[in-house]
């Protein structure tokens, strides 16, 4: 029995910050019930086709749930949404702020007339403040949290490349609803949850918020190196590949000049004889690090390295991700069915003892919504009329 059997989830979702909460509890058992409006569906449908012809970012966040067409700015809408609620455990909705008060379904309302229900909210901002009906996609956060302002060049700053902002708000969301859940063997009760996705991106902005606000200065964009520690970044090599290289200590310093440069004298080099030393004087060292890495191939930079037990990395791209020789000894991928095929999906990073994951279908539009409305005592023709 997974730990979330028994347990159903309606999602009022669309987009990533909800869909990926949600897939985290259809990962563990729990029926989640994807609430999509009529013939459009989650706008992340339509985001790209380049997964067998379907959204890659749909295909990610919405595995082994269930899809229903409703309108729920009709009346018919609103009654069977009110139905499937009867026997929910969970509501989770990132409609636009508001959009759930104005259909009729107040969260404090809802826990009133379903007492064990838990309604999770996540937005961009949250209620009340200044803020709270502003436009909220993902880079936007990703500014407002001050991520943009320490990421990327000194010349120039840059986003994070995937959607952290949805991500983290998605993460904060799922580990509330568990937590409620918990809470609610406890007590019996439900709850309301509310997760912004600027409060939780700024949780993960903690060591730049206390630099800055603390230090008086604003922590420097440093690429892909460190702003601090050195060398401890990206490294040309012969082949014109990257090698990434991480020092931590000064043992890890003699070892590197020893077995990886081959040059004994530089660690008596009064340039670099300390860390502080060395990120001062970082590019006359980064000009000795790669003009020894220039006669050598990036595997045997790594082969050094890796002898030297100094912590380094390939760069490596999506497709040589996907291709992770980590993944495949741990038996990472497992396949999935879509509308479109097959395809292969990781695994969930929590690996728990003696107990499975759920790794059903991605669903097309609407594919369950006549079971589902039989289960509740309605017909497809009455939301018609």
């Amino acid at each position: 029995m997974l730990p979330l059997e028994g347990i159903t989830v309606i999602a009022l979702e669309q987009a990533i910050a909800a869909p990926f909460a949600t897939r985290q509890l259809a990962d563990l058992g729990a029926r989640v019930i994807k609430v999509e409006r009529p013939a459009v569906g989650d706008f992340a449908r339509s985001y790209d086709s380049t997964v067998n012809g379907m959204s890659s970012h749909f295909v990610w966040c919405n595995r082994s749930k269930e899809s229903i067409e409703l309108d729920l700015k009709s009346d018919e809408g609103k009654e069977a949404l009110s139905r499937l609620l009867e026997k929910a455990d969970v509501l989770i909705q990132n409609l636009a702020p508001g959009a759930l008060e104005r259909m009729g379904f107040e969260p404090e309302e809802l826990l009133e007339k379903y007492p064990k229900l838990i309604v999770c909210s996540v937005s961009g901002y949250g209620k009340n403040g200044p803020y709270e009906q502003k436009k909220a996609y993902d880079l936007l956060v990703q500014c407002e949290a001050g991520l943009v302002s320490i990421t990327g060049s000194e010349e120039t700053p840059s986003k994070a490349g995937i959607s952290i902002a949805d991500i983290a708000a998605g993460m904060y969301a799922y580990t509330g609803v568990l937590t409620a859940l918990l809470n609610r063997t406890k007590t019996g009760e439900g709850t309301v949850i509310e997760v912004s996705m600027l409060e939780a991106l700024g949780e993960w902005m903690g060591y730049p918020a206390y630099y800055a606000a603390y230090g008086g200065n604003e922590p420097k964009r440093s690429g892909a190196s460190h702003a601090t520690i050195y060398p401890y970044g990206p490294f040309h090599c012969g082949d014109s590949k990257t090698v990434f290289i991480g020092l931590q200590n000064e043992r890890e310093w003699k070892h590197f000049c020893e077995l990886v440069l081959k040059n004994n004298a530089l660690t008596e080099d009064p340039r670099f004889v300390t860390n502080s030393k060395r990120s001062a004087n970082k590019k006359e060292l980064k000009a000795i690090i790669e003009t020894a890495f220039e006669e050598l191939t990036s595997e045997q930079v790594i082969e050094r390295l890796e002898k030297a037990k100094i912590a380094n990395a390939r760069l490596n791209t999506m497709k040589d991700f996907f291709n992770h020789p980590q993944l495949a000894a741990r038996k990472r991928w497992e396949h999935v069915e879509t509308p479109n095929g097959e395809i292969s999906a990781l695994k969930p990073p929590a690996t728990i003892s003696g107990i499975d994951t759920m790794m059903n279908p991605v669903p097309a539009l609407g594919e369950h919504t006549n079971k589902i409305l039989e289960e509740i005592g309605l017909a497809q023709e009455e939301l018609r009329n």
